[in-house]
């Protein structure tokens, strides 16, 4: 690990190395969220319809459900510096794949969907090697201030990412956004390129994979705590969650509004969610993770059916920024939870299974809420999922007290 310099207001900043990785990361991500507009509105513009966004998006996170609980051996047990730059070097490709199928008029919705697959196998590897990863750039110590500062990047990100890809559909179309993603992720390969790190010192200890994981499961298993923020998000990922991939079908079908619209709709989710996690990162150690997580999952999950219920443009506007601020305040402080609390020798598996939980199971939250959408209409399969969400929240409050009492 660097040296931390001085003067910094956020911990995790006064080292170098996390300094380069959040500028790196904080630019890519511009770029990947103007994709997954443009994605969502490619796929409706092909296909009109609510099941193939869904559907798409679900093999966008195929690759992480069927993948990631191996990735996490691999991660626990290669350079984690190193496959994060294979990572982002490969998850360039679809970009720039994209841009050229759709200024070439040759796109079709089974190559965005067969891309978007590669993409989440590139992913399952990508994140649990992330997540590990951020703990050898800053140490223990300044690891939720880290974490409260990758998701404000990440959401820095989801406020510019969709407001410049709503402009740039309607008005260049959506191939601008596939290239100027690709490009993207050149500053965060440089700036890993450009970290200063001490060798890489293999664990001589292996066995198969199997036993890895098992050791893993142990345990999340053994620690109450860690085993229902597992289970909670899972329920998000399936549940909660997924009302971001019908927001096309909000703006352009509930709500009446048109490219620009859906893009200031993310862009309130952003906001919020930039808002969240930069009081994390700002109160950071002042926090009582169990509480707040708790109340914040609970008070997503209502305002996610007060969204889904909501007919007017503005008021859904409003909506969705409380939605990304309770959302992101609960995703950071689940995940300091778990890394603060696992050894660093079953980091990489421990990630692993919640990047499972947190990307993996995307695919059937996706799936569901498309399938759901077409038979009752997209508002009330949003509303249930809120109301599925706010019932598991309320019985981790009841049955776990230890996650209630966690500082």
């Amino acid at each position: 690990m660097d040296e931390p310099a001085r003067g910094f207001r956020f911990g995790a900043l006064s080292h170098r190395n996390f300094r380069l990785f959040f500028l790196g990361q904080g630019v890519s991500l511009i770029g990947t969220w103007m994709q997954n507009v443009a994605q969502g509105w490619l796929v409706l513009e092909l296909t009109n319809s609510p099941f193939y966004v869904g559907l798409v998006s679900a093999l966008g996170s195929l690759g992480v459900l069927l993948l990631t609980l191996y990735a996490g051996v691999v991660v626990d047990r290669t350079n984690k510096h190193r496959l994060v730059i294979l990572t982002q070097s490969l998850s360039m490709l679809p970009a720039f794949a994209l841009t050229w199928l759709v200024w070439t008029r040759a796109v079709a919705v089974w190559q965005v969907a067969a891309l978007a697959a590669f993409l989440g196998v590139v992913n399952a590897f990508d994140i649990p090697a992330r997540q590990a990863f951020i703990v050898d750039l800053v140490g223990k110590e300044d690891l939720m201030n880290a974490i409260a500062l990758n998701s404000s990047a990440f959401n820095a990100a989801r406020v510019v990412g969709p407001a410049v890809a709503g402009v740039l559909i309607g008005a260049l179309g959506v191939g601008v956004c596939f290239l100027l993603n690709g490009v993207s992720y050149l500053a965060v390969i440089g700036g890993l390129l450009a970290m200063r790190l001490p060798p890489y010192v293999a664990d001589p200890r292996r066995g198969s994979a199997w036993a890895g994981l098992s050791e893993a499961v142990a345990f999340i298993r053994s620690d109450r705590r860690i085993w229902t923020v597992v289970v909670l998000m899972a329920v998000f990922s399936i549940f909660g969650f997924p009302y971001l991939v019908m927001m096309p079908v909000f703006a352009r079908d509930v709500l009446h509004r048109g490219a620009t619209g859906y893009g200031v709709m993310m862009t309130a989710v952003g906001i919020g969610a930039l808002i969240g996690a930069l009081a994390v990162a700002s109160l950071d150690r002042r926090i009582r993770k169990g509480p707040t997580l708790i109340a914040a999952g609970a008070a997503f999950a209502l305002l996610l059916v007060a969204f889904a219920l909501s007919q007017r443009y503005l008021l859904s506007v409003g909506l969705l920024a409380l939605t990304g601020g309770t959302m992101i305040v609960n995703n950071a402080l689940a995940n300091a939870t778990i890394q603060e609390i696992v050894p660093d020798q079953l980091r990489g598996r421990v990630m692993g299974f919640y990047a499972f939980v947190f990307v993996g199971l995307a695919p059937l939250g996706s799936f569901q809420m498309g399938a759901l959408a077409e038979r009752i209409g997209t508002p009330a399969a949003v509303a249930l999922g809120g109301a599925a969400t706010a019932l598991a929240v309320a019985l981790a409050a009841w049955r776990v007290p230890e996650l209630r009492g966690t500082a």
